[in-house]
């Protein structure tokens, strides 16, 4: 059986599987990041994973995976296989692509083709191929987590940009002069969107010692005036911020995931009639959950080093 070893990097912890060429997962498994012993540590956690992943490959299949690909965190160069700098796990300019290359072609005995995928792009692409994203020729998919990020999916592809920014969605100013952001700006997005900033202004009404972007949608739901007008300002960033997007790439469907999205109803039904009160000559997208959920960069990961198996090919 054909496959490539699929590798998602996560602040706490990583996902895995081995990927057939058609998307299926014929092995799944999950391990602990381990950031919490330092950056060495991570990156030996990484190393190991991909080398015992090509190990069950010859051991179920009696072959070994063709490639691998592996989507991080943070700011990546994927045309160097350069994981330029991740603020959650520590490292700059880590040759993440060469170290796999290397650790794999000493069990393999010959090189292996390796793809490195920003995190939340590679999520994008999955969704694209196999989710909510199939057979739609352009999208945008943005993933509200601890903080919020995007990819921009055309013809199959994600759009990287020209510099490997494109989809940063969540670093738009929807609110000139507002709260700093990580980033060193005012107003972004991602400040005032994001599970974290629901989870923090749920905190700051008195939400409770377990206040989190969850339990402020339970609150919603439950009728809570507080919690209401959290998720009230929450939706009317986002949807500022999605009619932006619409406006300058005209996509025909709006996919969200991320942690905040499984929330349902209680986010899609204010946010679409937000965008759609917002809209004047734009055409109105479809506004949808994801559907691979925390499987998705994963996947990603998996197409993306079928796809430089492609490349090779077609070279």
């Amino acid at each position: 059986m054909k496959h490539v070893i699929a590798l998602d990097v996560g602040g706490t912890g990583m996902k895995a599987a081995l990927l057939a060429q058609d998307g299926s997962v014929l092995f799944e498994a999950r391990r602990p990041t381990g950031r919490e012993h330092g950056t060495d540590a991570v990156v030996a956690a990484i190393l190991d994973f991909a080398a015992d992943l090509a190990d069950e490959g010859r051991s179920r299949f009696g072959a070994t995976p063709l490639a691998a690909g592996v989507a991080v965190p943070g700011t990546i160069d994927e045309q160097s296989g350069v994981a330029v700098y991740s603020a959650n796990l520590g490292w700059r300019d880590l040759p993440l692509r060469r170290l796999l290359g290397e650790r794999l072609a000493a069990g393999a005995g010959a090189a292996l083709p390796v793809a490195l995928g920003h995190d939340v792009r590679s999520g994008g692409l999955a969704e694209g191929r196999l989710g909510a994203g199939r057979g739609v020729g352009r999208f945008l998919f943005i993933a509200l987590g601890t903080g919020i990020a995007g990819a921009i999916g055309i013809g199959g592809r994600i759009e990287a940009g020209a510099h490997g920014y494109g989809g940063e969605i969540g670093h738009v100013v929807v609110r000139p002069g507002g709260p700093l952001c990580g980033c060193g700006a005012r107003g972004c997005l991602e400040r005032l969107a994001s599970a974290s900033a629901v989870s923090r202004a749920w905190a700051e009404a008195g939400g409770g010692p377990d206040a989190d972007a969850a339990s402020c949608a339970a609150a919603v739901e439950a009728g809570d005036d507080r919690a209401i007008a959290i998720w009230r300002r929450a939706v009317d960033a986002l949807a500022d911020g999605i009619v932006l997007g619409q406006s300058l790439l005209d996509p025909s469907r709006v996919i969200i995931g991320g942690g905040l999205a499984e929330a349902g109803d209680t986010l899609f039904t204010p946010l679409r009639a937000a965008v759609t009160e917002r809209l004047t000559f734009q055409m109105p997208p479809e506004v949808v959950p994801a559907m691979l959920k925390d499987t998705a960069a994963c996947l990603g990961a998996g197409l993306l080093a079928w796809d430089l198996l492609s490349s090779e090919v077609t070279a």
